[in-house]
């Protein structure tokens, strides 16, 4: 089959070269370079969004893989260019709302809009990358030869008990989860979960870190809370080593914690690292759902609002603590110098 690609970056550029395995690959991009790498590597290259759609078989099948902010433009550019019966496919991370308003709209002058969920980094080339659809019936059908490469397979992962009989793509790896939005929709709770998981093996990991509080000094002020039993605290943890006995046989084993594995072999201070996280907008997006669904999601909001504190947008509010503190009781900051 044939495949159009716009958004070349880390993970598209990855698709593609997935795809190339079995399907022929029209890819565009703005950087030149992107478009002339992957074309030394088997896919054909185009100069422009109008050369792009030119080189693609009609009815075409066209895969978006840029940021959600950019794809309402690009939907707007390469719409003068389409006809009816062609499919957009925005594999990115839109806001669902956006992807059934544009279904809509698409749908209005016969174009197929299919959104999909894409997890799997870049590791994805290797590994496959697990889909999440939406869309109509007939339009993910006809790709269903795209996402069946894209997708890990079956490989060598048991079968849950009580599916034996089960007939899912799901197994594969990907699946259409329902009518135009359901696709971002399970990706975007996906996003807010990943956030979650991550906070939590960063906040254990942090605790094993101070395992050793007891071995330092303890200063003994108005500002700081004593260690009432130091001694509790004297354990100097291998946290390298701790991640990867998790890895084994542990109830909390994950391909997270792998990755955290491999971050502390490389340097167990992170020191690469600043610590300021960022936040694409899917851990957003699941908490405003949540609300409107009425459904209680502690540990996802306060893993976002953890985000949101590691850039400094909490310094205010902590400046006015502070400074609420001196104004009751005289207290001085201490410093955090180290």
């Amino acid at each position: 089959m044939q495949i159009g690609m716009i958004g070349l970056g880390r993970m598209g550029a990855n698709m593609v070269r997935r795809l190339l395995k079995e399907h022929h690959c029209v890819v565009f991009d703005k950087s030149s370079d992107a478009v002339r790498l992957l074309t030394q590597e088997g896919g054909v290259g185009a100069s422009s969004l109008s050369d792009f759609v030119e080189k693609l078989q009609r009815p075409r099948a066209i895969w978006m893989m840029v940021p959600a902010a950019f794809v309402e433009q690009l939907i707007n550019d390469i719409l003068p260019h389409l006809e009816s019966g062609d499919i957009l496919v925005d594999g990115g991370n839109s806001y669902y709302v956006d992807d059934m308003r544009r279904a809509t709209e698409l749908a209005a002058k016969e174009i197929d809009y299919v959104d999909c969920g894409t997890s799997g980094g870049i590791m994805g080339l290797d590994r496959g990358y697990c889909l999440m659809i939406g869309g109509s019936g007939a339009a993910v059908k006809r790709l269903d030869p795209v996402f069946r490469t894209l997708a890990p397979g079956v490989g060598d992962i048991a079968r849950t008990p009580g599916r034996e009989n089960s007939n899912s793509t799901a197994e594969h790896g990907y699946l259409h989860c329902g009518p135009s939005g359901a696709g971002h929709f399970v990706k975007m709770v996906h996003n807010g979960i990943e956030y979650g998981l991550m906070a939590s093996y960063a906040e254990g990991m942090n605790i094993l870190k101070h395992a050793n509080a007891g071995k330092s000094e303890q200063i003994g002020d108005a500002e700081t809370t004593p260690l009432r039993n130091p001694e509790e605290f004297r354990f100097d943890l291998d946290i390298g080593d701790i991640a990867e006995v998790w890895r084994r046989g542990s109830v909390i084993a994950s391909w997270l914690l792998d990755l955290t594995a491999t971050s502390l072999t490389k340097d167990q201070t992170l020191a690469a690292f600043s610590g300021s996280v960022s936040d694409s907008g899917e851990g957003r997006w699941t908490i405003k759902a949540a609300i409107d669904a009425n459904v209680p999601t502690p540990v996802l909001s306060t893993a976002l609002y953890s985000r949101f504190s590691s850039r400094g947008e909490a310094e205010f509010a902590d400046r006015l603590t502070s400074s609420m503190r001196f104004e009751f009781g005289g207290h001085i900051e201490k410093s955090t110098d180290v």
